[in-house]
């Protein structure tokens, strides 16, 4: 009896030990869940664009959309079920909903009061005006893998209107589709009409490639598999901007991709024969569909401050290796702030400060937040929370931070508080927003 005993009390504890510290360790994540769950309250009102819904009948609380998400805390076990966390930070990779193994999970997009400010879109991302399209980030969804897809889709949905109905063209000279941007969404449109073999033109205000040409060296653009038309799916989970850039340049000589640069769309608009005519700051050019490829980001957010003009301040940090034993303020606390300022912290002789108006960083990428934790353990960055630059000097800049003001050496400023998106030009040219049109 008293060996049956101790074999019952040796196989409690074999078992019951490890019970108890997965127990333990389930309750503390679920606390830091909880925790991060009201921070994000404080920070947003919800998810902006895509996100996951969850069908809590469904799920079993495997886990397996927390671990899988390369944004960090969107999702969290809670009470044994998955939970929006943090649906800010949701930027659409919808490897949650891929890995579920029940199908608890699908990507929606955000409820009506979130979408009041995006373009009204059916599901074949066309606006309110026939044959006006959007792909990419101006429809909410900031994803270069989305992009493409979009850019792709779009080009499919008026190939199958130009051969279903095969309109008589009035207007011989006018392009199939004008593509405005080239960026992934409109590099992917404009490699699908080749495919699809439609005549097509493409516009850009800058250079082929759009705002990843302007990201820092080496920053990361692409967490997934992305398939490009006519040249298919890169396999690499992750792509540099060098990388990206050097595939941009290969398209870039094609002699069928049909891209003018540094050529602005200024206006658009559809005449009574149901053509567009597109005006840009060097001619005018007619196309029977349109695609705006846009990126969302617009004309960057200036702080209005005194000494702002200065040739010293810039709003985007195209490469951090010519910037060295300098001091560097960085104003902001979203992602391009911080890869900014851990960019330019690398390089040799540099003192970064970064200037946030909040008491901590919300919705940086989890990579991002690690990133930063180490360069300000090693010294090489020191965060002002709860600061604003109230003026900028040839030589300083002086700080509100918390009521006292303070003033630091300074050389260079970046500031990255966002950027307007093109709203008015879109509401100019008859597009609406909000998730139904208006009734004319």
């Amino acid at each position: 009896m008293r060996e049956t005993l101790l074999s019952y009390t040796l196989v409690l504890i074999i078992i019951g030990i490890p019970l108890i510290i997965y127990l333990m360790h389930m309750r503390s994540k679920e606390a830091a869940m909880l925790k991060a769950a009201e921070k994000g309250k404080l920070f947003s009102e919800g998810p902006k664009a895509q996100h996951p819904q969850i069908d809590l009948s469904k799920c079993i609380g495997c886990g397996s959309c927390v671990r899988v998400c390369p944004e960090g805390d969107v999702l969290g076990l809670i009470g044994g079920k998955a939970l929006i966390i943090n649906g800010y930070k949701c930027v659409g990779h919808a490897l949650c909903e891929e890995a579920c193994p029940v199908d608890a999970i699908k990507m929606v997009m955000a409820a009506p009061s979130m979408s009041a400010d995006l373009p009204f879109l059916t599901p074949e991302h066309e606006t309110n005006i026939s044959n006006l399209f959007i792909a990419g980030e101006l429809g909410g969804l900031a994803l270069i893998k989305n992009a493409v897809t979009e850019g792709r889709e779009c080009i499919d949905t008026i190939s199958a209107r130009l051969h279903s109905h095969s309109p008589q063209k009035a207007d011989l000279d006018a392009y199939d589709v004008c593509i405005a941007g080239a960026g992934p969404a409109g590099i992917s449109a404009s490699l699908r009409a080749i495919q699809n073999g439609i005549r097509y033109l493409t516009l850009e205000q800058s250079d082929i490639g759009g705002m990843v040409a302007r990201y820092p060296r080496q920053k990361l653009v692409m967490t997934s598999p992305v398939e490009f038309p006519l040249y298919g799916k890169f396999k690499k989970m992750a792509l540099s901007k060098e990388e990206i850039l050097e595939f941009w340049k290969l398209i870039g000589g094609r002699a069928d991709f049909v891209a003018r640069t540094c050529e602005a769309v200024e206006d658009i608009r559809k005449d009574p024969d149901g053509c567009f005519t597109v005006g840009t700051s060097k001619g005018k050019y007619r196309a029977y569909a349109m695609i705006m490829a846009l990126g969302r980001s617009g004309t960057p957010r200036k702080l209005g401050v005194k000494g702002e003009d200065l040739s010293k301040v810039m709003y985007r940090l195209i490469e951090v290796d010519v910037y060295t034993d300098n001091n560097i303020l960085v104003v902001g606390g979203g992602d391009s702030a911080v890869e900014a300022a851990v960019g330019l912290a690398t390089q040799k002789g540099n003192n970064i400060y970064i200037s946030y108006r909040r008491d901590s960083f919300s919705r940086i990428k989890e990579r991002n937040s690690k990133r930063l934790e180490e360069s300000i353990r090693s010294g090489k960055v020191r965060v002002l929370f709860n600061s604003m630059p109230v003026e900028i000097k040839p030589d300083s800049v002086i700080l509100d931070c918390s009521g006292t003001l303070q003033e630091i050496p300074n050389d260079y400023v970046w500031i990255f508080a966002g950027g307007v998106a093109p709203n008015d030009f879109l509401q100019k040219i008859g597009i609406q927003f909000g998730t139904q049109p208006v009734e004319k």
